[in-house]
């Protein structure tokens, strides 16, 4: 119950899997150095709320060859380790290119109590390749796990993708399926844009975009039954803004609590679509 559990909050922030759209329909540069974005995960079930995790984003760029480095951490807290006896870290870092967005380069260090891994994947896209490799620092004896697939142009990892759909020309009714990589393999994950509502969130009472990505199921990202959803900022911030995991478990809420150096701005107060 408790990698079950685990699985589920992270499927917001690290299966979050709206990725990457062809490059013509990106609106700009959705990378913003000095941002910072700060969550924190609930566990619901029988009418109770746990909180389990924190979750925050970093963006910084390089000064050498303009390359963004995205560092991205997600921590147990409160009952989930008290309760269960369980906790984790994860830290990602994932490197994309300036220029066209692509991602170049994950590392990954996955905590679980005493269990360790740490991974890298790098990405070709002349050879159209990803390679995985995954170590135990607990056992440096212990062979590298490895494994490695074809990639297309558009394919991200999972923190990436994030990035990428809040640049993304969102409508109601509007699908597309998106090609994403976690730990060597490429998953196509079905997207709708199913409602635009408003909802109250540390910003203030704002329009949203509800996103509805397809990752759970027979040969999708995570194979149990569920839904997940997300609220998506409709404002020149495009930030996500809340995520919710429903599973025969329980579900899983994710709120936004701090923001910094957020630097767009959002556009004067806009009124719903017809839709």
């Amino acid at each position: 119950m408790k990698l079950i559990l685990l699985s589920f909050v992270s499927a917001f922030l690290f299966c979050f899997p709206p990725a990457a759209m062809p490059q013509s329909e990106i609106d700009g540069n959705p990378y913003n150095p000095g941002e910072n974005l700060f969550y924190e995960g609930k566990y619901k079930t029988l009418g109770l709320a746990f909180s389990i995790a924190n979750f925050k984003f970093t963006v910084s760029k390089a000064k050498s060859n303009g390359d963004f480095f995205v560092k991205t951490e997600a921590e147990s807290k409160g009952t989930l380790a008290k309760l269960f006896n369980f906790s984790f870290v994860q830290r990602f870092e994932s490197t994309v290119d300036g220029k066209k967005l692509q991602i170049l380069k994950t590392k990954k260090r996955d905590e679980q109590r005493k269990r360790i891994r740490e991974s890298e994947a790098d990405f070709d896209y002349l050879a159209k390749r990803v390679t995985y490799s995954e170590t135990d620092p607990n056992d440096p004896s212990r062979p590298p796990r490895r494994v490695a697939s074809n990639i297309e142009e558009n394919t991200q990892d999972i923190i990436s993708a994030v990035y990428l759909l809040r640049k993304m020309p969102l409508a109601v009714g509007k699908k597309f399926v998106l090609k994403v990589s976690d730990s060597g393999l490429v998953y196509d994950v079905p997207v709708s844009i199913t409602e635009r509502e408003q909802k109250k969130t540390i910003l203030g009472k704002v329009w949203c975009w509800k996103v509805e990505p397809e990752i759970f199921g027979d040969g999708r990202f995570i194979e149990r039954k569920g839904s997940l959803t997300i609220w998506i900022t409709d404002d020149g911030r495009r930030i996500p803004v809340r995520a919710k995991v429903d599973t025969t478990m329980g579900n899983v809420e994710i709120k936004l609590k701090r923001i910094s150096n957020i630097k767009r701005q959002p556009p004067e107060n806009k009124q719903p679509d017809a839709n």
